[in-house]
């Protein structure tokens, strides 16, 4: 980059390799958002947790390293892929016009071959250094999200986000598999508290952008049914999550610590849910949303450390 002045005016000049490196910048951070990294990070973090979970003491370097690499661009491919369907959605929703795609900054063409590579990388990446039944798993939960969900059941069904949390409950029974080459009781009881939290998650944002829903016809539960009922189901899930919460200690999978956490964590996330009832409280939705990506993070977190503090004890 070079500067250059008189005594008449001052400009910046940019040299043709600052210029390719500005354009370069740019695409990569088109690509990463393609990923959606802070959806992608959530749902490592519970891949995380029933990696830890599965096993009493320390966890094994190489299934845990590839594991999560696996289990992560396999999330990363889906989240692609559902860029590439939703784009003529996207451009008429205030949420996300200004995506790469809607924004014509990249290609169709450019992110499905992104999306699959990164998809076949995961795969690659899992049947070698894991094992065959988490490379299977995370095939069938890259499906489920990308094209079940996307592609049919979002347009499909106002329980859209109900049938389609399948896919996105999955994590914690890929890490648990990752580790111990199994599926049982313990993991899918973690996949049940993250099913269970996606409904209320996901439709307190619904509500705050109901009207986007309905400009592109997509038959998310305040669309169809109205805010009112969906409040209702919100409080619902939420109080069906708080009890769910509570099975990790009194099955002996986790201890008090854990349970500290699930009933404090709990209450927290179910006031709010109380207090999205109140229709002139317009900004309680989006808050709501915010709240339960920290709750579940929190509740997870409570697990490892539940997990970890008696091994050092």
């Amino acid at each position: 980059m070079a500067l250059q002045s008189n005594e008449e005016s001052t400009a910046i000049e940019f040299a043709p390799g600052d210029s390719v490196a500005v354009q370069s910048h740019g695409k990569m951070r088109d690509y990463i958002e393609l990923t959606k990294p802070k959806v992608v990070l959530l749902l490592v973090f519970t891949a995380i947790a029933g990696m830890v979970l599965s096993v009493p003491g320390m966890l094994p370097l190489q299934e845990t390293v590839f594991g999560i690499l696996g289990i992560g661009l396999a999330a990363s491919s889906a989240a692609a892929i559902n860029h590439v369907v939703d784009r003529h959605a996207d451009a008429q929703m205030h949420r996300t016009l200004n995506r790469p795609l809607p924004q014509g900054t990249l290609t169709t063409k450019q992110c499905l071959i992104f999306a699959c590579s990164l998809g076949v990388l995961a795969m690659i990446i899992l049947v070698l250094f894991v094992n065959l039944l988490t490379a299977v798993l995370t095939f069938f939960s890259l499906i489920g999200y990308a094209c079940v969900y996307t592609m049919y059941l979002k347009r499909a069904t106002p329980q859209n986000i109900v049938i389609g949390g399948v896919a996105g409950a999955m994590p914690p029974v890929l890490g648990w598999a990752a580790i111990t080459g199994e599926v049982t009781a313990q993991s899918l009881l973690l996949f049940l508290i993250v099913f269970i939290w996606t409904p209320p998650h996901f439709w307190a944002l619904a509500i705050h952008r109901r009207d986007d829903y309905a400009k592109v016809n997509i038959p998310m539960l305040p669309v169809t049914h109205g805010v009112k009922y969906t409040r209702l189901q919100i409080l619902l899930y939420t109080i069906l999550l708080v009890l769910i919460t509570i099975a990790p200690y009194l099955i002996h999978m986790s201890g008090l610590i854990y349970l500290a956490g699930a009933v404090i964590f709990g209450g927290w996330f179910l006031f709010h849910a109380v207090k999205i009832q109140d229709p002139d409280n317009l900004k309680q939705p989006m808050r709501m949303f915010v709240v339960s990506i920290q709750y579940l993070m929190a509740l997870f977190a409570a697990l490892l450390v539940d997990h970890y503090v008696p091994l050092f004890l």
